[in-house]
């Protein structure tokens, strides 16, 4: 029985359609997250310094995957859903200004900050959903973002390689807990899709993430350039690593961006498909960030001398974007085109000649894979078009 407070809190799934102005406004805040993150990443340009960027992102990801969630199952107009996503979107941007810092002198802040949010939105959704389903789901996450609160916590007083340890742990544990729907012992599982959003809600609100991740790569490029000048090789990078920008959008809309909401209505489970596509974006968002990083490197010094450093960072990002995007098509539509995959081969086969050529060259190689894939993907598509099928059971057509 729903409580008597609670009346008109939670959407209907029939009117979850598109994403709110509310929720268009809390996005604004992870074009900083983003742009945060590439900054921590481009100050310590390191196998060690990517790995905790990957730590970060997967943090900062979470905070919006979970508020995303919330605000497809809440009514956006309910005063207390707006204090809600207002009182995150202040956390978030603290926690993104702790980013660049997170594993130096801000760590501690970076861990108050992404537990308070947390934790704070489950205790508030409990307190607020008296009697609702989603008052169980929230209960038990809960318990475990305060379970996890304790690497947070204890990572970020220690030394920078136990912090990592720590925190990844941290990052995993809530990522399994979140993929068996939050186990507790005694507690019967909860089923995964009791309470999704819908599919066609879930793919906007990746597809917006995916659009704020583009926003990062365009900011990173323009000031870039505004801080560098336009001298003739840094205005020809600039329009380039633009190129490079443009076709990684044409390949992410192509087709599996388009069609992912249908996939998940045709899901037997669509919330864990869902899942498993927010995945799939986090993944293609990490290449952007590496993109971003590496656009910059281009346009600061597009001649330089050769170094392993920025060639392995430029085509790093458009193959991170390409992982993504093959399992991306993979969960809309069962298979997997080989452009992509000879594509993400092309890059590993390049990587060696390309430590001996400069920024500039790496980034029209990283394109020319780029193009020839959308060059493929038109011939495909006209000689045979793929059909939705995403892997597993589907529903019928009479659900």
């Amino acid at each position: 029985m729903t409580g008597s407070g609670t009346s008109g809190l939670v959407r209907r799934l029939e009117d979850v359609a598109r994403a709110s102005f509310l929720e268009l406004f809390f996005d604004v805040v992870f074009v900083f997250a983003l742009r945060a993150l590439a900054q921590q990443l481009l100050n310590n340009l390191t196998w060690s310094g990517a790995f905790q960027a990957l730590v970060l992102l997967l943090a900062i990801g979470w905070v919006w995957s979970l508020t995303a969630r919330v605000t497809g199952q809440l009514n956006p107009r309910r005063p207390p859903v707006q204090l809600l996503v207002i009182a995150t979107m202040v956390g978030a941007l603290v926690l993104s200004a702790a980013a660049p810092e997170a594993f130096g002198r801000t760590g501690l802040i970076f861990a108050v900050a992404y537990l308070a949010i947390q934790i704070g939105r489950s205790l508030f959704l409990v307190v607020l959903l008296r009697g609702q389903e989603l008052q169980r789901v929230a209960g038990r996450a809960a318990i475990w973002h305060a379970a996890t609160g304790v690497p947070w916590l204890v990572g970020a007083v220690a030394s920078s390689g136990v912090r990592t340890a720590l925190w990844t742990l941290a990052v995993v544990l809530i990522y399994v807990a979140r993929w068996f729907s939050y186990p507790l012992p005694r507690l019967m599982r909860l089923g995964g899709a009791q309470v999704p959003a819908g599919g066609e809600f879930l793919a906007e609100r990746n597809r917006a993430l995916f659009v704020i991740g583009l926003g990062e790569v365009i900011l990173a490029i323009g000031s870039t350039l505004t801080s560098r000048g336009f001298a003739t090789d840094r205005t020809v990078a600039f329009v380039l690593t633009f190129a490079v920008t443009a076709l990684i959008w044409r390949i992410y809309i192509f087709r599996a961006g388009e069609d992912v909401g249908p996939a998940i209505g045709a899901s037997a489970n669509p919330d864990r498909l869902g899942t498993l596509v927010s995945y799939a974006h986090l993944v293609m968002i990490a290449g952007l960030v590496v993109a971003s990083v590496g656009a910059q490197l281009v346009i600061d010094d597009p001649l330089g001398h050769p170094r392993a450093t920025p060639t392995v960072t430029i085509l790093g990002g458009t193959a991170l974007f390409l992982a993504g995007r093959i399992l991306l098509e993979y969960l809309v539509f069962g298979h997997v085109s080989r452009s992509r995959v000879i594509g993400l081969v092309a890059l590993a086969c390049l990587l060696p000649p390309m430590l001996l050529l400069p920024p500039l060259i790496n980034a029209f190689a990283s394109g020319a894979v780029l193009t020839g894939i959308v060059i493929a993907d038109n011939i495909r598509v006209r000689r045979h078009p793929a059909p939705i099928s995403p892997p597993g059971p589907h529903r019928s057509s009479s659900t």
